[in-house]
């Protein structure tokens, strides 16, 4: 009668053990809004840039910061996302 009192407790320690909860991270709804920022900012080159924020190549090239700007707006319309305005001096100095 004792051997059966220990298999009763193994059991019980082994479904006590396969009750874990494994709960999804939020990191990915986060991720997914940074991968639609999209930045204008000034090259080394004086031509103005608009950029997807985890990219390491712009996206489109411009003469003005005005085209750049517009190019921005119509890209974060289109992908549901948004855009940040560098100054010359490579501040922010918009988010829209």
């Amino acid at each position: 009668m004792a051997a059966t009192k220990k298999v009763t407790k193994k059991v019980e320690k082994e479904t006590k053990v396969t009750t874990k909860k494994v709960e999804k991270p939020v990191k990915e709804e986060v991720d997914a809004k940074v991968l639609k920022q999209y930045h204008v900012s000034k090259r080394e080159d004086g031509r103005w840039q608009v950029k997807n924020v985890k990219a390491e190549k712009a996206l489109k090239i411009f003469r003005t910061q005005a085209e750049a700007i517009a190019y921005a707006k119509t890209v974060a319309t289109n992908q549901d996302g948004s855009i940040r305005v560098h100054s010359k001096a490579g501040k922010l100095r918009k988010a829209k």
